[in-house]
């Protein structure tokens, strides 16, 4: 598939993630609410609706689409990760923790609504995405819909995303006297990289495989797969600091080398970091081998993370 196709196909289901989230974080209640304040759900909806790539959802469609899942519960499905991602970036970009103003090139969540409010819209995007995910149209079978919300709490959580965050702050020297940046090995880098970034990325694939109910073997494939592009999405991410500037970006280009966070551009060079992106993007690949062409929209994927430009 050639990247003009491939960016139309990410855009189509954009827009139609765009609309469903957009119901999802409409002012009408649904059953068991007693209201949906209004200025919260402004900064709910500032924070989620009019941008982004929708990726991780679309690669939890793909997935679930390779496995024969029901497209309309995966769009669902798709959406409730998409709160859990944006809920993070409204919490990154907290003065607290990253302190950017822009993001997908708009005014943050805090810039527009203050801190406390941005701080609320995280937390209620947070709750709201496993509410989706537990409901009765994602799946009719429970234990399905069981699996992926434990699925997506140990791949947002502690174990997961927050914790990858929380190893990624102590790495600045938010908790050390004076605040001196750490030096992290290779392998911790790594290691962070893959809880901060790669989790989520790596459930959104392996999600598809459990809403599809595939084979072990199938669902082994994907998590290979998810796990090589998450690693190469963060580098990538990382090449783009070094190597974008911020209209580009649509965030704050350059923050990683004014925060002293430890990543493998800083510690590698710029030419070894862009090596080990393209070998796990061919890692990703590989996983993919015993798939026919219903997965060339994942490969696509791969090809996508490795050349894309913002």
């Amino acid at each position: 598939m050639d990247a003009t196709a491939f960016q139309s196909t990410l855009a189509a289901t954009g827009a139609v993630l765009e609309a469903l989230l957009d119901t999802l974080l409409a002012d009408g209640l649904e059953a068991g609410e007693i209201a949906r304040p209004a200025p919260l759900l402004a900064a709910m909806r500032h924070g989620v609706l009019g941008g982004g790539k929708r990726l991780r959802p679309f690669l939890l469609i793909e997935s679930a689409k390779l496995c024969g899942a029901n497209p309309a519960s995966a769009h669902l499905a798709g959406a409730a990760l998409e709160l859990v991602h944006c809920y993070s970036l409204v919490h990154d970009d907290l003065p607290a923790m990253d302190n950017d103003d822009l993001r997908r090139g708009r005014p943050t969540v805090h810039k527009v609504y203050d801190d406390g409010m941005a701080i609320l819209a995280g937390d209620a995007l947070l709750t709201l995405a496993f509410d989706v995910m537990a409901r009765p149209a994602i799946h009719p079978q429970a234990e399905v819909r069981l699996d992926l919300v434990l699925g997506l709490a140990r791949a947002s959580g502690l174990g997961g995303m927050a914790g990858g965050q929380a190893l990624d702050l102590a790495a600045e020297g938010r908790y050390t006297p004076g605040k001196t940046p750490q030096a992290l090995s290779e392998s911790q880098i790594r290691h962070l990289q893959a809880m901060k970034t790669g989790a989520l990325l790596q459930f959104a694939v392996e999600a598809g495989g459990i809403l599809g109910q595939a084979t072990d073997t199938t669902r082994q494939a994907l998590a290979s797969y998810g796990r090589a592009i998450g690693a190469a999405f963060q580098i990538a991410d990382d090449i783009l600091d070094v190597e974008a500037d911020t209209a580009t970006l649509g965030k704050s280009a350059g923050k990683d080398a004014e925060q002293g966070k430890g990543t493998l551009v800083a510690l590698l060079g710029l030419d070894a970091a862009k090596a080990e992106r393209d070998r796990l993007a061919r890692t990703a690949l590989e996983a993919l081998a015993g798939f026919g062409p219903e997965a060339d929209l994942l490969r696509a994927t791969a090809h996508f993370i490795v050349r894309r430009g913002h």
